[in-house]
């Protein structure tokens, strides 16, 4: 029999749940100008608190670094000034945007003359669970606090420390602006807590995943809550036979080398072999200048000997470091058919001066985002425009791709009648 989770947990998932239910109730109330004047000041105090966030951030490095963690995972949870002052600016941004709450997505009137507008309104309660990157904290909470969603944040124990000192500076910030601080929670406690809240359907009303592998069978097998999960980037790039070969090779060193240890990095390349003989030696030598490690396919080996044999396993790796599998692909239909073979579907992109092509690519790739001639690394919710994310959606429902402001909704129908009765 399954363990019954103690009394201590319970009151725990008790206290964040309603608290964050009645949050939920009093910023849809709030007039959006609270929301604004609260997200500014969240983005003066994160300036004002660099020094503190960083001693907090540094003491979670150093504890990966004794635990032996890679470098990319030390890279994704490392914090600098400029990384607090994105953080920051993201925050205004997001305030600046246009709030969908609101908004009339259509408008009708029917025969019998109701009057029926279908509106965007808050989900309600968001859970987002992640690991390693402490501005998801800063970015989660400002994107659900803009669309008058409360927020229970629940980051890894590797930056509890970082992620405690955003939320509070963002938790002073809301109350500042009068809106409650329990719009924006920090949860913390360890698995037993997680199973807790992952039942509380009743209280709320998503689940946003971002993580790793442990991470997901957790929250996909337990929660009785809708899930939108954002787990493994494994990204592609494929050269065309009719690409510029100057710009791939600067689309795939950006895709790949620019900041590696994130998911819209690519982890493999294909390229026609009609142009392979000309490309990769150059290609295969800038990536190692960038301290990239190449595996290669036989096709590859024969052009560029001493790169190291792919496995069957790389092609199905997310590396999210300096390393990338390359393969020669004889055709565009190979190039397809591997990619609906290896791909994670969340982005993948095309090097080609060709529009044919181009065209079938967009259409047949079954991605979150499909590029043509730029990198995979757009795919993000700021570079969209979204001023940040939540998270990238590989679900095809309700969400997919960068997750901004109006993933955020959802809608329900305002009817106005004049008295009329169904017959």
């Amino acid at each position: 029999m399954e363990a019954r989770p103690s009394s201590n947990v319970e009151a725990r998932v008790e206290a964040l749940t309603s608290g964050a239910r009645a949050a939920a109730r009093a910023l849809a109330a709030a007039p959006a100008r609270a929301r604004d004047t609260a997200l500014g000041e969240a983005a003066a105090r994160l300036r004002r608190a660099e020094a503190a966030l960083l001693e907090a951030n540094h003491g979670d490095v150093e504890r990966a670094r004794a635990a032996g963690e890679s470098a990319a995972f030390v890279d994704r949870l490392t914090l600098t000034p400029a990384r607090i002052e994105a953080m920051a600016r993201g925050l205004e941004e997001i305030a600046a945007l246009p709030d969908p709450v609101g908004e009339t997505i259509a408008a009708w009137r029917r025969p019998n003359g109701l009057e029926i507008a279908q509106v965007r309104v808050p989900i309600g309660v968001v859970l987002t669970i992640y690991e390693s990157r402490p501005n998801v904290t800063a970015d989660s909470a400002a994107l659900c606090l803009k669309t008058a969603n409360a927020v229970l944040l629940k980051g890894g124990s590797e930056a509890q420390a970082t992620n405690a000192a955003i939320a509070d500076t963002l938790r002073g910030a809301v109350e500042a602006a009068g809106l409650p601080p329990a719009a924006v929670q920090l949860v913390d406690g360890g698995r037993e807590v997680v199973r807790g809240l992952l039942g509380r359907d009743d209280r709320i009303d998503v689940v946003i995943a971002r993580g790793g592998e442990q991470l997901k069978r957790i929250i996909l097998e337990e929660s009785r809550i809708p899930v939108i999960k954002h787990f493994e980037g494994i990204c592609h790039l494929y050269v065309d036979a009719s690409a510029d070969l100057a710009m791939a090779e600067r689309i795939c060193l950006n895709a790949k080398v620019q900041r590696p240890s994130v998911c819209n990095a690519i982890e493999n390349l294909l390229v026609h072999e009609r142009v392979a003989p000309r490309f990769l030696p150059g290609m295969v030598a800038a990536l190692r200048a960038n301290r990239c490690e190449v595996r290669g396919d036989p096709a590859t080996r024969a052009i560029v000997p001493d790169v190291v044999a792919a496995s069957d396993a790389d092609w199905d790796t997310e590396y999210l470091d300096l390393i990338l599998s390359v393969a020669v692909v004889p055709s565009l239909d190979a190039a397809l058919a591997f990619i609906a073979r290896h791909s994670t579907a969340l982005a993948e992109a095309i090097v080609t001066e060709d529009l044919t092509a181009a065209r079938r690519f967009l259409g047949e790739v079954d991605s979150a985002a499909v590029f043509v001639n730029a990198s995979t690394r757009f795919t993000d919710g700021y570079e969209f425009g979204f001023g940040a994310e939540v998270g990238i959606s590989t679900n095809r429902l309700h969400a997919r791709g960068p997750m901004g402001l109006r993933e955020l909704t959802t809608y329900k129908y305002r009817v106005i009648g004049s008295g009329q009765v169904r017959s």
